[in-house]
């Protein structure tokens, strides 16, 4: 006869509080950390304290995001922080295009959720993002939506919708996501949305055309719901995001006479690519 709840037997056994630390320390393509009310580092894992430029997690321990993280990013991510610990409201499997302070930028999905004390208020947050891995084209399940895939590439600027991908590749839309999902990681909204968002970067960083212009070629015809969604995904406005990566400024972040539209920053090449 069960007399005690399993959980609270094991963990009241425990020398320490478990965190999970231990096993997110193995996770090399994950970034995992816990903060308090004040949204200041109590928990990390290595991942991110490499990713962060430092060498121990000493130094990221008490810190909050903006005195991590370059503003404005910084900024962007505490008051991302902040929406959690004062509504309790969960951020779920986020799309996101992170840049950390080495300067390393990559695709991950995102989760954050409220930590609840003993009076069901919010006490704090724990969160992980996982890195987006290159998909495997030679998969069988690939073959299927190889089509639907190209048109999300050739035609993002078109007000593509997954009932039509999932119909040009012969299934319903519940089998088409569920095979975008096991190639991908995503799904076959965020799919398009990341597409987008990196034919957006390409723009920013590499011409001139106005906000307006890019959120038009890249299948956006309100620049304000594009402004939304770009901030959403990368932290970062497009106008901030183009002067703080693009070559055509110059160190005080004002356009630079001496830079052309081919000097223009590589590093973000490798993510301006295939999905």
């Amino acid at each position: 006869m069960k007399t005690a709840d399993p959980g609270q037997e094991l963990f009241a056994a425990l020398a320490t509080p478990f965190s999970g630390e231990a096993l997110f320390d193995c996770l090399v393509d994950v970034v995992f950390f816990i903060k308090n009310s004040r949204s200041e580092y109590v928990v990390v894992n290595q991942t991110l304290v490499e990713r962060c430029g430092l060498r121990r997690k000493d130094d990221l321990i008490g810190r909050t995001a903006d005195e991590v993280f370059p503003p404005p990013l910084g900024r962007t991510y505490r008051l991302q922080d902040e929406q959690v610990l004062r509504y309790g409201t969960p951020i779920r499997n986020q799309l996101e295009l992170h840049v950390y302070p080495t300067g390393r930028r990559g695709w991950c999905v995102t989760n954050k959720l409220p930590l609840r004390g003993r009076d069901g208020g919010v006490v704090g947050l724990f969160g992980a993002s996982k890195d987006l891995q290159n998909a495997n084209e030679r998969d069988e399940d690939f073959a299927r939506v190889a089509g639907a895939v190209e048109r999300i590439r050739s035609h993002y600027d078109q007000p593509l919708q997954v009932t039509e991908l999932a119909a040009r590749a012969g299934l319903s839309v519940y089998q088409f996501e569920q095979r975008i999902r096991r190639i991908f990681h995503v799904t076959a909204g965020q799919l398009l949305q990341k597409v987008r968002m990196e034919a957006a970067v390409a723009r920013l960083v590499d011409t001139e055309e106005p906000v307006a212009v890019v959120a038009s070629k890249c299948g956006y015809s309100d620049q304000s719901a594009f402004t939304r969604k770009f901030r959403e995904t990368a932290g970062l406005t497009p106008l901030q995001y183009r002067r703080a990566f693009g070559r055509m400024y110059g160190p005080d972040r004002s356009p630079s006479p001496n830079a052309s539209r081919s000097d223009h920053a590589d590093d973000l090449r490798a993510l301006v690519q295939k999905t």
